[in-house]
C-alpha cells in the first residue's frame, strides 16, 4: 500500500484528491498551514493524520513513522515559493514528488478508468457536477473528483464497478495536459491566466493540444472557430439553437448551454434517449457558490471572467422578470493581474444591474510589479459609472446590503477568493 503525502491538504483541489485516494486503499497523511472546513472535513472521513503549521517538520516526523512513496502538491505551491523547501526535503529522502495531476494521472491507469475530463474557460466546473447528476440520476457507476460542494454527491468518490472517471481538467499551469480523456467536453473559451499564457495563442495552442490528445472531442462551433481546428471524425461541433435550449428548464442561458453539453455526452457514451435527459438535467440541484442562496434574496457566486460574470448576470436577470426586483451588485474581482487584462471589458458588462459596491481586488499569485487598481480606477471604464461606488468590506457595506434586503432587491455577490474574501464575509455577517 502506497503512503501519499498532500502538502496544502485543506486546499480546494487536494481536500478531494485526499479523499479519493483514502478510499482506493491508499495511506493517506498531509499538511496544511491553518485548521479550515476542509481539513476538518478530511478528519471526519477518516483521514486523521494532518498536520498544522511547519510542513518541513510534519514530512520528517511523518517520514520517520511510515515511509512517504509520494508527496504530491498543487501548482500554486512552486509559483508562490519557486524554492519550496518540502521538495528539497523530497529529493534529499529519495521520494517521489510530482503536482497533483501526475498522481490524477497515475490513479486513472492503476484503475483502470476511461477519463471524461471537463476542460474551458468558463462554465467546467458547472459542466463537470452536471455530467455527474446524470450519472448519478441514471443509476450509473462512476468515479469522480469534484471541485465543488453540492447536495446531491461526496467530493470524491471511488466506484470499483465503475468504467468512467469525471474530471475537471483545469488549464491553469497546463495542467490539462497531463491527460489524454476518452472523452473531453470543452465548456467556453477567452483568453486567462495570462500569467501562464503570455499571448492569447498560447492559450489557443494548449487547448487544440489538450484536443487533440483526447480520443473523443465535443466542443461549441463558435470555441471550434475561435481555436482555428481542422474538423475530424472524432470532433463533435455543437450549434447553439434555442428551441433546444428552451427545452432544459434551468435558469440561465450559460447554464442551459453547459447542461447541453452534458446530454450530448451521457448520449454519446450510453445512446439514452436525449428527451429523457433534458427532464433529468432540468432537475439539477446547483452547486456551492453559484448562484447559491445564502439567504433570501442574497446570493453569492464565483465568476471572475467576463464571461462567467455575464453568465451569473443572465441567471440574476431572468429571476428578476419574474419578480420585478432591482438586481443590487457586490462585486470583488479576483486578482488585480487579471484587471490589466479584462478593464476594457467593463464597458458594457453590468448592463441590467441597479446597484453596484466595488470592493477591492481579492490578490493572489500577484505581479509585484504591477500597481493595484484600486475600484474608482476600474469604475471608469464602465458606460455607466454613476450605478457604481467604490466600498470596503465593513459594517457600511453590511448595513447597505441590509436595507436592499429590506426593500426586497436581489443582492447578488460576485467573488472569486477564498479565506478572507467577500464569500468568506457575507457567510460570516449573513447567516440564515
Amino acid at each position: 500500500m502506497k503512503h501519499i503525502y498532500f502538502l496544502g491538504i485543506g486546499g480546494a483541489g487536494i481536500t478531494p484528491l485526499a479523499l479519493l485516494a483514502k478510499q482506493a486503499g491508499f495511506k493517506v497523511s498531509g499538511s496544511d498551514k491553518q485548521n479550515s472546513k476542509n481539513v476538518i472535513y478530511l478528519r471526519n472521513n477518516g483521514i486523521k493524520n494532518i498536520d498544522l503549521g511547519d510542513t518541513l517538520k510534519s514530512l520528517r516526523i511523518t517520514q520517520q513513522k511510515q515511509k512517504i512513496d509520494w508527496i504530491v502538491y498543487s501548482s500554486a505551491l512552486p509559483l508562490e515559493n519557486p524554492d519550496f523547501p518540502e521538495e528539497k526535503f523530497a529529493i534529499t529522502n529519495n521520494i517521489k514528488i510530482t503536482k497533483r495531476d501526475q498522481f490524477i494521472s497515475y490513479f486513472i491507469q492503476l484503475k483502470k478508468l476511461k477519463l471524461i475530463a471537463i476542460a474551458g474557460t468558463h462554465g467546467k466546473t458547472t459542466t463537470t457536477a452536471m455530467l455527474l447528476w446524470l450519472f448519478k440520476v441514471l443509476g450509473i457507476s462512476v468515479s469522480y473528483l469534484l471541485p465543488a460542494s453540492v447536495n446531491f454527491a461526496d467530493q470524491a468518490e471511488y466506484n470499483p464497478k465503475s468504467e468512467y472517471f469525471i474530471y475537471e481538467a483545469d488549464e491553469f499551469d497546463r495542467n490539462f495536459l497531463t491527460f489524454s480523456p476518452t472523452l473531453s467536453l470543452i465548456s467556453g473559451l477567452s483568453w486567462d491566466h495570462h500569467e501562464i499564457y503570455n499571448t492569447r495563442e498560447e492559450y489557443k495552442e494548449a487547448f487544440r493540444t489538450f484536443i487533440e490528445s483526447s480520443q473523443t472531442s465535443i466542443i461549441w462551433e463558435d470555441d471550434f472557430k475561435y481555436l482555428g481546428i481542422i474538423q475530424k471524425p472524432n470532433i463533435q461541433i455543437v450549434k447553439i439553437n434555442q428551441k433546444t435550449l428552451d427545452q432544459i428548464k434551468l435558469l440561465g442561458k450559460y447554464n442551459r448551454m453547459d447542461a447541453y453539453l452534458t446530454i450530448k455526452a451521457i448520449h454519446k457514451l450510453f445512446r439514452i434517449n436525449q428527451t429523457k435527459l433534458f427532464g433529468l438535467v432540468g432537475n439539477f440541484p446547483g452547486l456551492q457558490r453559484r448562484m447559491e442562496e445564502l439567504i433570501p434574496n442574497l446570493y453569492t457566486d464565483y465568476a471572475h471572467t467576463p464571461e462567467k460574470i455575464k453568465a451569473v448576470l443572465n441567471v440574476a436577470t431572468e429571476m428578476t422578470t419574474k419578480t420585478k426586483q432591482k438586481i443590487v451588485l457586490i462585486y470583488e474581482p479576483l486578482t488585480n493581474r487579471r484587471q490589466y487584462y479584462i478593464k476594457e471589458q467593463y464597458k458594457d458588462l453590468f448592463q441590467g444591474v441597479d446597484r453596484l459596491y466595488w470592493v477591492d481586488s481579492y490578490l493572489a499569485r500577484e505581479d509585484p510589479t504591477m500597481k493595484i487598481l484600486s475600484p474608482d480606477e476600474l469604475i471608469k471604464y464602465m458606460d455607466n459609472p454613476s450605478i457604481a461606488e467604490p466600498a470596503k468590506i465593513n459594517a457600511t457595506l453590511k448595513s447597505k446590503i441590509q436595507n436592499h434586503l429590506d426593500r426586497n432587491d436581489l443582492v447578488l455577490a460576485i467573488s472569486g477568493g477564498g479565506g478572507d474574501s467577500l464569500d468568506e464575509w457575507l457567510r460570516k455577517e449573513f447567516s440564515s
